[in-house]
């Protein structure tokens, strides 16, 4: 019985695009001139996402309409990836402390964060424009990191690249467990049979 009833359920991935909110549109008259990702799919009733990625941030976001599993999901610590292009050529240093764990503010409390994985990407990586253009090269150098986490404070990454000095200008998350992002376009949605 329990095995049809989770034959009915259905997943998807999302390449979020910059500016829209990783939530279902309500009716209330503030929320009008925001952009949700209802917008960008036809999704079934009773669809959410699990967890979330802000309006600033692009790139992989799974949908389910199985709660218990995106809940079982959110808490279970999967290695989510994110590829970020921060202000400045960033240094041995600062990926250094990036992975012991830094001191960022959660919830106007000081929080450390896990020792994670982080990394000069040596190769620019290909991703779409974005809608809102990133400041061009007469503004300074940039480079871009992967930064892999298995935690998620609200504007976790952003707060850490800021705390070693390397503001983030572009944040796209490339992984969430096995899951890859991979040549998917910005909106573009893909169903899938199964998350886990």
């Amino acid at each position: 019985m329990e095995q049809s009833k989770a034959a009915h359920h259905q997943h998807f991935k999302l390449n979020k695009p910059f500016g829209y909110l990783s939530q279902f549109a309500s009716n209330a008259k503030h929320q009008q001139k925001m952009k949700f990702i209802s917008a960008l799919y036809n999704f079934p009733e009773g669809t959410m996402p699990i967890g979330r990625l802000d309006k600033d941030s692009e790139g992989l976001l799974l949908l389910t309409t199985d709660g218990k599993l995106g809940n079982a999901i959110n808490k279970g610590g999967l290695d989510k990836e994110y590829y970020v292009q921060v202000d400045g050529n960033i240094t041995e240093s600062a990926l250094a402390q990036l992975r012991q764990g830094v001191t960022i503010s959660h919830k106007h409390v000081a929080y450390t964060t896990k020792p994670c994985e982080a990394k000069l990407l040596e190769q620019i990586p290909e991703f779409s424009e974005r809608g809102k253009k990133i400041r061009d090269e007469r503004h300074g150098t940039t480079s871009w990191v992967s930064i892999v986490i298995s935690e998620g404070k609200f504007r976790q990454v952003r707060k850490m690249t800021a705390s070693v000095g390397f503001p983030t200008l572009r944040l796209v998350r490339v992984r969430i467990g096995n899951i890859h992002l991979g040549q998917m376009q910005a909106a573009e949605v893909i169903p899938l049979k199964q998350l886990v």
